[in-house]
C-alpha cells in the first residue's frame, strides 16, 4: 500500500525532517535482506537492533524508514517506538481496504486454509493474503501494510502464544469475517491447557461486528460453543450432520488428491482442492462457505480451491527418482495434525510406508505421554517409524535417515513429519533432489 512520509508520520504521530521532500513509500518490511524497491523498512528492537541496518536497507532500495533515534541520512521518519508505529501504520492500512477482512486462527489448518480461501475469493474480487505463515504482532501489521492499494479484501491469518494475543492481532486488524479451524492440543505447553486455548483462539469472533461472520468448525466440541461468544452471524462447517457447509463422500486417489462434495445453502461444490489429504477436506469447507457467504459464485469457488496455491511443506507430495512417494509435512507437528497426516499415508496403495517423524514441539507437560501415543498409532497402522532428533517415541532417533531411505522404490511412501525446529524439510529435499 502507497503511502507519503507526510501520511507515515500523521498515522505514526511521528515527524520528518522538515528540509525533506515528501516520499512516496509502497509496502514495508522489516527485514533489510528483503527489502523491495520503494519499501518503507521498518527496523524493529529485539535480539539485534534494528535500526543497525537502516543504511543497508537504503543501499538496497528503502525509500524511507522509521526510526525513534535521531533521523540520520534518507527519508527518516521520527517516532517515539517503530514496533508502535509500524502498528499504528497498519491500522491506518487497514482503514483503506474497502471490503471484508477475514481473521483465521485455529490449532491446525490456518496456513492452508488461508491459501485456499485466497484462491476461491481471488476467483470473485481482488484479494491479498499473508505471506507464508505471517501471523504474530510483526507478521499481521506488515500484512495490512503491503497489501497492494487495488485489493478489495484481506485475509489474515492469526496465531496466538496466550490468551490475550489474538485479541490484539484483532485491534490492529479489525476483521468483518473470522474462521476458527479448530482447536486441538497444540502449544499446550505455551496454554497449560486445551480450554486456555479455545479461551485465546475464541477472542477472534468476540471482536467480530454485529454485521459480520464467524465461521466455526461443527466438528469440534471447543469451537462450536463459540457461537455464544459473538453477535456476528454464524456459519458451520465440518463432516457432521446438521451444518451449514457439510463434507460428504470424501475420495482419495494414488497421490492424496481428494475429491468430495460440500452440501451449501449456495448449491452443491464438487471440491477438487490444491491441497492433498482427506484430513484438509474442513479446512476446504470453510474456505468454500466463507467465499459463498461474501459473494463468490460455486463455479468461481470450485476453480479457485483447484487453482490455490498452497505453502511450501504442507502435505506436498512428490517422487524420488526411483518412484517412491514422498510426502512432505515437514512445516510443523502436533498430535493433531500428525495424526491427519498419518492416515493419509495410511491410505495409500504402497506396500511399505514409513513415517519419519521428528519432535513435536510446544506440547508441555505431556509431550512425553503425546509422543508416545503417536508411536503405538503408528505401529497399530502398521507403519515403519523412523525417529529423527529425539528419543520421546521411545526407540533412539535415526542418526542419518536419508542412508536409512536409500533403497525405497515405488513400492514405498514416505511421510515426513516434524515441528519447524526438526528442519526436516532437508532430508525431503534432499530425497528428491535426484
Amino acid at each position: 500500500m502507497k503511502f507519503t512520509t507526510a501520511q507515515i508520520a500523521e498515522a505514526t504521530n511521528g515527524t520528518v525532517a522538515p528540509d525533506l521532500a515528501d516520499v512516496v513509500v509502497d509496502g514495508a518490511t522489516q527485514d533489510s535482506r528483503a527489502i523491495n524497491d520503494g519499501q518503507l523498512f521498518v527496523p524493529l528492537v529485539a535480539e539485534r537492533d534494528g535500526h543497525d541496518f537502516i543504511e543497508k536497507a537504503l543501499d538496497a532500495g528503502a525509500s524511507a524508514y522509521l526510526t525513534h533515534r535521531i533521523v540520520g541520512a534518507g527519508a527518516g521518519i521520527l517516532v517515539d517506538d517503530t514496533t508502535a508505529a509500524m502498528r499504528d501504520l497498519a491500522r491506518a492500512a487497514r482503514s483503506r481496504i474497502p471490503g471484508p477482512v477475514i481473521g483465521i486462527t485455529g490449532s491446525v489448518g490456518k496456513t492452508s486454509t488461508k491459501d485456499l480461501l485466497a484462491g476461491a475469493m481471488g476467483k470473485a474480487i481482488a484479494t491479498h493474503a499473508s505471506s507464508k505463515s505471517f501471523n504474530n504482532e510483526i507478521g499481521v501489521p506488515l500484512t495490512l501494510i503491503n497489501t497492494p492499494d487495488s485489493a478489495h479484501a484481506a485475509i489474515i491469518e492469526m496465531g496466538s502464544r496466550g490468551i490475550g494475543h489474538v485479541a490484539e492481532l484483532c485491534d490492529i486488524a479489525s476483521p468483518t469475517v473470522g474462521i476458527i479451524t479448530t482447536v486441538a492440543a497444540a502449544h499446550t505447553g505455551e496454554f497449560g491447557s486445551v480450554d486456555n486455548i479455545a479461551i485465546a483462539k475464541g477472542e477472534l469472533v468476540e471482536a467480530l461486528p454485529a454485521h459480520g461472520l464467524a465461521v466455526l468448525n461443527h466438528d469440534n466440541p471447543y469451537v462450536r460453543p463459540m457461537a455464544a461468544r459473538t453477535s456476528a452471524s454464524i456459519l458451520t462447517f465440518g463432516t457432521e450432520l446438521g451444518c451449514d457447509v457439510h463434507v460428504r463422500s470424501v475420495e482419495l486417489d494414488d497421490e492424496l488428491r481428494a475429491t468430495f462434495v460440500l452440501d451449501t445453502q449456495w448449491g452443491t461444490v464438487n471440491a477438487m482442492p490444491a491441497t492433498r489429504g482427506a484430513h484438509m477436506a474442513t479446512n476446504v469447507a470453510a474456505a468454500a462457505g466463507t467465499a459463498l457467504w461474501l459473494g463468490a459464485t460455486i463455479e468461481q469457488v470450485e476453480a479457485g480451491l483447484a487453482d490455490a496455491e498452497i505453502s511450501p511443506w504442507r502435505m506436498q507430495v512428490g517422487r524420488t527418482a526411483s518412484g517412491a512417494l514422498i510426502i512432505n509435512d515437514s512445516y510443523n507437528a502436533n498430535p493433531t495434525s500428525m495424526r491427519g497426516a498419518l492416515q493419509s499415508l495410511a491410505a495409500l496403495p504402497q506396500e511399505r510406508k514409513v513415517a519419519v517423524v521428528g519432535y513435536m514441539a510446544e506440547l508441555g507437560p505431556q509431550e512425553a505421554g503425546d509422543h508416545r501415543q503417536i508411536a503405538e498409532e503408528i505401529d497399530a497402522a502398521g507403519i515403519e517409524m523412523i525417529p529423527v532428533g529425539t528419543n520421546l517415541y521411545g526407540p533412539e532417533p535415526n542418526a542419518d535417515p536419508l542412508l536409512a531411505l536409500n533403497e525405497i522404490d515405488a513400492s514405498t511412501a514416505v511421510l515426513i513429519k516434524g515441528s519447524r525446529s526438526a528442519g526436516l524439510e532437508k532430508l525431503a529435499d534432499a530425497l528428491l533432489a535426484d
